[in-house]
C-alpha cells in the first residue's frame, strides 16, 4: 500500500523560511521523479519544484531561486527548503510523482505566510 505523508508546515512572516518534508511508502516512488505541489485557497494544485532520482531538479518560475527540493533515496524522503517566503506562497503543500502525480495523495501541509 503506497502512502505519503507530508510534514513540516506552519506560519512563517514573509522573508521568513519553512522546510516540509515528505515520507513515501511504495516501490513506485523510489524509483520516480518526485515532485512539490502546491493549492492556494481557490486555485488549482501547481507543481512548484520536481527531483529525479539522480539529484536533477526543476521548479517553477514562481520559486526559483527560493526554493530547494531535495531528496535521500535511501529514506525515500523528498524535502522542500522554503526561503524569502511570500504570502503567495501560501497554501497546502502535497508531494507526489511529478509531473503526473498518482491518484492517491497525502493530507498536505499548510504553510502560512503573513505579511
Amino acid at each position: 500500500q503506497a502512502h505519503l505523508v507530508e510534514s513540516g508546515g506552519g506560519l512563517a512572516q514573509a522573508g521568513g523560511s519553512l522546510r516540509v518534508s515528505c515520507a513515501a511508502s511504495g516501490a513506485i516512488f523510489a524509483f520516480s521523479t518526485m515532485g512539490w505541489y502546491r493549492q492556494a485557497p481557490g486555485k488549482q494544485r501547481e507543481l512548484v519544484a520536481s527531483v529525479t532520482r539522480g539529484g536533477s531538479t526543476n521548479y517553477a518560475d514562481s520559486v526559483k531561486g527560493r526554493f530547494t527540493i531535495s531528496r535521500d533515496n535511501a529514506k525515500n524522503t523528498v524535502h522542500l527548503q522554503m526561503n524569502s517566503l511570500k504570502p503567495e506562497d501560501t497554501g497546502l503543500y502535497f508531494c507526489n510523482l511529478a509531473p503526473r502525480p498518482a491518484d492517491y495523495w497525502g493530507q498536505g501541509t499548510q504553510v502560512t505566510v503573513s505579511s
